[in-house]
Formats: C-alpha cells, structure tokens, sequence
C-alpha cells in the first residue's frame, strides 16, 4: 500500500523517452487521457454504426430499442436541455463542444474510481487546461457576435461615469478568474474525495491486519468506505455536469451581454 494517501496522485513513467532536455515519458497520466479518448471514440462508433451489431437495421437506428441506446439519448438530451435553459436557442450551435466536454470529464471522474487507477481530473495542470480551453473559446465567440462592442461587457448597462471606474476593474477581474474558479472547483472536490477514500481504505486496512478483537473492528470503516464510494460516484457526475453548467453561463454571458 502507498504509505501516504496522496501516492495515488503521483505521475511516474511508463515508457521513458528523452530528447536532450525535454521529457516525453509516456506516463500513467498519458495512459488514462488515451483511454478516455479511446472508450470516447468506441461508444460514438456503437451509436453511429448500429447496423454492425442490430439485426433490425432500420427500427434500431430510429427506435432505440435497449438500454445503452436509451442512456446515450437521455445523456443527448439532458445536454441540450442544459444549453437551452442557460445560453437558449442560439446556444444549439455548440452542443457537440459542450457535449464532448461533460462526456470526457465524467469519462475521466469514473476511471479515477476504478481500484488502482488514475484520477487525471485531480491534477490542476488538466482541469487548468480544459478550463483555459473553454475560456478562450467563450472570448473567440463574443469577438465574433459583437466585435468590438464585446467590452461592453465589463460594463453593465445604464452605469454613471463614476461608478464604472470601479465597477470594470471589478469586472475584468471577475472575468479573468472564471478559468481559475471553474478549474480549482473540479480539481479540488476530486482530489478531496479520493484522498478520503486512501484514508479510510488504510484505516480499515490497518485494523484488519493489526489482530485480535480489531480484525472485526475493520467492518465498520469497510462499511463507510462503501458509503463514501457511492458518494463519491455522484460526485463525479455532479462535477461533471457542474463543469458544463458554468461553461454554458460564461457561453451566455459572451452572447448575450448586459
């Protein structure tokens, strides 16, 4: 067993590659980012292309007709519905990005659960990455919707001369910390969690190896781990769809401005 809980975060190697200076390891990292890829991929290639694996080539591809088709529909529509309520009809354009976006960060949250695995979303330098990515997005759309009118952004409508002299630099500053924020929020509930889980698994661990009346003592901690590992399963679905609410709120905010 790791000998402190925050082992598990650890990025070492699997096949090291150098050139002079700059490190290319293929590291255990790399590993779970290919997977997510990989199973992404694989899962649109099942809903595209049913006639592989459906006799009934016509009804199955209108009519989902077993439950894997009717999670990927519900998983569709709980993503549109999600656009429309917070960014509205003129959002629709951009559901395949915030699609893909849940899709992979909840691929990534419930890899992280599998025993001996690798969360990949409790490190700040992915969660950073993908938040930047939709923060440059968001400023690429509202350059192209309202071009240099976009500033008028960082100053809300109706706002005296004096009061905006407080009221942008304010403004600005909320607006660059979106990225940091929505980063910091699925990086930190992630790492919480798992930490957690070392914790207890190791306070449990310790029992039942310890003998005595404490071999049976451990049940109770197994009991809570259990618990906690359900929880933590919502989690990584909440962060997930929390993550994609607050990119379609940023969405909105760059389309339709104050």
């Amino acid at each position: 067993m790791c000998l402190s809980p925050l082992d598990q975060f650890r990025i070492f190697p699997i096949l090291s590659f150098d050139i002079g200076n700059l490190d290319f390891s293929f590291t255990n990292s790399s590993f779970i980012l290919i997977l997510a890829v990989g199973s992404f991929l694989y899962i649109g290639y099942l809903y595209i292309c049913p006639t592989l694996y459906l006799p009934n080539v016509l009804g199955s591809f209108l009519v989902p007709n077993n439950r894997w088709f009717l999670i990927i529909e519900d998983l569709y529509l709980t993503i549109s519905s999600l656009i429309y309520d917070n960014v509205g009809v003129k959002g629709q354009s951009y559901f395949p990005f915030f699609f893909v976006v849940f899709i992979f960060i909840l691929q990534l949250n419930l890899i992280g659960l599998i025993p001996y695995s690798f969360t990949v979303t409790s490190h700040i330098i992915l969660t950073f990455s993908l938040a930047i990515i939709v923060f440059i997005g968001v400023i690429i759309v509202g350059i192209y919707t309202h071009n240099k009118y976009f500033l008028n952004l960082f100053l809300p409508s109706g706002t005296g001369l004096s009061l905006a002299l407080l009221l942008v630099p304010l403004e600005i500053v909320s607006f660059l910390s979106k990225p940091i924020s929505l980063s910091v929020r699925l990086f930190a509930n992630m790492m919480a969690g798992h930490t957690l889980l070392k914790v207890i698994a190791g306070f449990a661990w310790t029992m039942m190896t310890a003998g005595n009346f404490l071999f049976f003592a451990h049940i109770l901690p197994l009991l809570l781990l259990f618990l906690l590992v359900g929880l933590e399963f919502g989690v990584a679905l909440i962060q997930a769809y929390v993550f994609t609410v607050l990119s379609c709120i940023y969405l909105n905010d760059s389309i339709n401005l104050h």
